[in-house]
């Protein structure tokens, strides 16, 4: 694929958005089939969680792989163009997300992390499944991911 100019590549990113994203359709879609009700993009919690289910104490962040630098994931890298911005974006990013979770965690919220490479990878119904049984059991925070094969407790980083 030749490489995009940086007015080409601006103009594309620039059309990506932040709310209704197709992963986060399909998530909703399924937890809503399961009976779960939520709130969307609340503002008054850290980082507006994609998804906030009041009655369990849940938030649930959609994350896109690349915007949020999923690390081993086979979406996620690094433009060629102009590296050393996309990295100190992503880094920032990442340590936004942490911060966040962090945040949403001491407020006492269960927090959920699905990366877009699970919404495009797992059935729709397996997916929602799994984002269910966490959201009935009492584990506080979950990531669900292409490359994790299963919902696993996050471990908060240690740097």
């Amino acid at each position: 694929m030749p490489e995009k100019t940086p007015m080409t590549r601006s103009e594309m990113m620039s059309r990506i958005g932040t709310k209704n994203t197709e992963p986060e359709l399909k998530i909703r879609r399924g937890l809503h089939r399961r009976g779960f009700r939520y709130r969307l993009h609340r503002n008054d919690l850290p980082g507006k969680p994609d998804i906030v289910l009041p009655r369990h104490n849940v938030v649930i962040l959609v994350h896109g792989c690349f915007w949020h630098g999923h690390q081993g994931c086979r979406y996620f890298r690094v433009p060629r163009s102009n590296p050393e911005f996309w990295e100190t974006k992503i880094q920032k990013n990442r340590d936004r997300d942490a911060r966040q979770v962090d945040q949403l965690a001491d407020q006492g919220w269960r927090v959920s992390v699905i990366w877009e490479c699970a919404t495009r990878n797992y059935p729709t119904e397996e997916l929602a499944d799994k984002i269910a049984g966490w959201i009935s059991g009492n584990e506080k925070r979950d990531e669900i991911a292409e490359h994790t094969g299963a919902s696993t407790e996050m471990e908060p980083e240690t740097t």
